[in-house]
């Protein structure tokens, strides 16, 4: 099970990291603004991508060593381990990236929240409080531990949901059974 588990977590985990890398790297280098919703798009879609093989690990496990048979507890159980493995991963390249290679990113991202909003009318009171508020986000951002708790946050609620619904539909308590 181990094994399994280190496989498709490794393989997950250099989806995410390298569609995520390329993607900063390749909006970083664009001619004008970046365009933050379809970036945030695609990270999203990068992670369900590589959370792809959680249903395949579960599968592989269920089917090759099981001999077709798994509770929903150890299918849930084998996926959350592929998610851990993939979405430490995903935080480590991110906080290599954001500390050596892109330190200006949250002031970056500021800028444009606050453009946003101007853009939407918001009041000068709005503006200034939120303009404090993500100074001060920005400030603790800056811990690389807070910054790892706050990516843990961006990832794993989607490897949750995709490990769920994966048990969900993998589990089979006899060999006949199908669902």
């Amino acid at each position: 099970m181990r094994k399994n588990i280190l496989i498709y977590g490794l393989i997950s985990g250099i989806i995410v990291s390298v569609i995520m890398l390329f993607s900063i790297n390749y909006y970083s280098h664009c001619e004008g603004k970046v365009d933050w919703n379809t970036s945030m798009l695609i990270g999203y879609a990068s992670m369900l991508i590589a959370f792809s093989m959680v249903f395949v690990g579960i599968r592989n496990y269920r089917d090759k060593y099981n001999n077709g048979v798994i509770s929903f507890g150890k299918a849930f159980k084998i996926g959350i381990l592929i998610v851990l493995i993939a979405s430490t991963m995903y935080v480590v390249s991110w906080l290599i990236y954001f500390f050596f290679f892109n330190p200006n990113f949250l002031e970056n991202y500021s800028i444009h929240e606050i453009e946003n909003m101007k853009a939407d009318g918001a009041t000068v009171s709005e503006i200034e409080s939120k303009t404090k508020e993500m100074k001060e986000f920005g400030k603790m951002y800056k811990n690389p531990f807070f910054n790892a708790l706050m990516t843990y946050a961006e990832i794993l609620p989607v490897g949750l949901i995709v490990s769920l619904i994966s048990s969900l539909i993998l589990k089979r308590k006899t060999k006949n059974n199908t669902i």
